[in-house]
């Protein structure tokens, strides 16, 4: 078995940053369904997966399509401003879990409860905020905003950290925090288990 968890988010050839990212979209429901399914012995590396691609991913739209939504679509700081309060919520509780370990006795529930406000701020995400920039961008502007997603995701935090969800904040502590994030991913694969 191959060992994921300091290897780049899983990701797809989706040139139009729209697809990418609901394609991403399912790869986080497919994380979930993983993890909740893990026997004990392989469970820490499908939830290691899966907060890696939930923080690289958010980091992501932070740093490249919010900034973008906010400039190009009518009210884009109302669907924006929303659609981080969904975020920071989530982060809080994966950031809770990821300290803890899937060997916390709430891991399950709390499992299910990130999984309810991920799903639905996806949801919020491809209504509100995906829909309208596909109707108002160029094929030529969401290639562009693909390949920004993904220069983005190859430096971004790997663990979540709420609180620093603006582009600015992403941008000038970001690389300082994925730097650490991912000497704890080495220690952890080395160690076999949490910090």
């Amino acid at each position: 078995m191959t060992d994921t968890r300091t290897q780049a988010p899983e990701t797809t050839g989706e040139d139009d940053v729209i697809d990418l990212l609901v394609a991403q979209h399912g790869m986080i429901r497919d994380l979930f369904d993983e993890v909740e399914q893990a026997s004990d012995a392989d469970r820490w590396e499908t939830f290691t997966r899966l907060v890696r691609l939930l923080a690289v991913h958010e980091t992501a739209e932070e740093e490249i399509v919010h900034p973008y939504a906010r400039r190009k679509l009518d009210g884009g700081d109302a669907i924006v401003d929303d659609r981080l309060a969904e975020e920071n919520e989530a982060k809080e509780l994966l950031m809770r879990m990821d300290q803890a370990g899937p060997d916390a006795p709430d891991f399950a529930e709390n499992l299910a409860l990130l999984r309810v406000a991920v799903e639905a701020h996806a949801r919020s995400e491809e209504r509100y905020e995906f829909t309208k920039l596909r109707g108002h961008t160029s094929e030529t502007e969401r290639r562009a905003l693909a390949a920004g997603v993904r220069a983005a995701e190859a430096m971004a935090p790997t663990h979540p950290h709420p609180g620093i969800e603006s582009a600015t904040k992403n941008i000038l502590v970001g690389t300082p925090v994925a730097m650490m994030d991912r000497v704890r991913d080495v220690i952890r694969q080395v160690t076999g288990k949490g910090d």
